[in-house]
């Protein structure tokens, strides 16, 4: 391959990047958060669930499901910590649809999933301008960043896997009041910085000072604004998303010490079986 070839698919490639990367300036960055469950020995915090939770429950709600998740699945180990008994009261304020029933509804029971906020699907894009709310479930594990070459390829050796609520907590804290003078904004829509094509169905869902945090008694009082919302709610997103974070990695560490001393052992065999022969 000579000189000539190689400038000319040197040329065709950055012919090839340069629409990517403009876009990629329309847009702008998606900073990574501190999660306390970023890295390869990350926890969920409790209280932090907690009051995302209520985020989601207060808010989000009103037109996103959570069909995957059970109520049970509030007390299982790893996520928000509630009681059984807190568990029971919660499922206890909803009903869900059983054909079995009398009248075809009954008072929700812990095994029971979230219930949709909409009957079907038309009746949620009849409620939403025709667009459809997506579920809650995986969300945070179906969105995610893109950073660009060579940035990427650190994150094999950070285990970064919090692109879902980085851009979660970038999309609700990205709202403007009025779209920029040269955007052309259609009607029933608002402008976003990080949403796709910056214009999105979806209302601002947060305020300053929406919704009231229950303080337990010693506990830092956490501020009421969008931006602590927004990282609350979106690490409860990810807990739905993958509930059992905290066992994969603690699972992980064990295989990988594992290997490292089945390597030590597989070493000290092979120096052992071949030490009287001559090389």
């Amino acid at each position: 391959m000579n000189i000539k070839t190689i400038l000319a698919a040197l040329a065709l490639l950055a012919g090839i990047a340069a629409p990517a990367l403009a876009q990629d300036h329309s847009t702008p960055h998606i900073e990574k958060q501190g999660w306390s469950f970023a890295g390869i020995f990350g926890t969920y915090d409790q209280n932090q669930l907690q009051r995302g939770f209520q985020v989601y429950r207060e808010v989000c709600s009103s037109c996103h499901g959570a069909r995957l998740i059970a109520f049970r699945n509030l007390a299982e180990a790893g996520g928000p910590g509630f009681s059984e008994e807190q568990v029971k009261a919660l499922a206890t304020e909803y009903e869900v649809a059983d054909a079995a029933a009398e009248g075809g509804v009954r008072t929700a029971v812990p095994a029971d999933r979230w219930p949709s906020p909409f009957a079907t699907e038309r009746d949620a894009r009849d409620a939403n301008g025709g667009a459809l709310p997506p579920d809650f479930s995986v969300l945070a594990k179906a969105r995610g960043v893109t950073d660009a070459f060579p940035f990427w390829v650190f994150n094999y050796f950070t285990g970064y896997s919090e692109g879902g609520p980085d851009y979660i907590h970038a999309l609700l804290n990205g709202y403007h009041d009025e779209a920029p003078e040269e955007f052309e904004l259609a009607e029933g829509k608002y402008y976003n910085d990080f949403f796709p094509g910056h214009a999105i169905g979806m209302a601002p869902p947060l305020q300053d000072g929406l919704i009231t945090y229950a303080v337990a008694e010693g506990e830092t009082e956490v501020p009421l604004t969008v931006e602590q919302y927004a990282t609350d709610v979106a690490a409860f997103m990810m807990w739905m998303a993958e509930p059992h974070l905290a066992g994969r990695k603690q699972t992980g560490f064990v295989v990988l010490l594992f290997l490292v001393v089945f390597a030590g052992l597989m070493y000290a065999t092979k120096r052992k079986i071949w030490a009287g022969i001559e090389h």
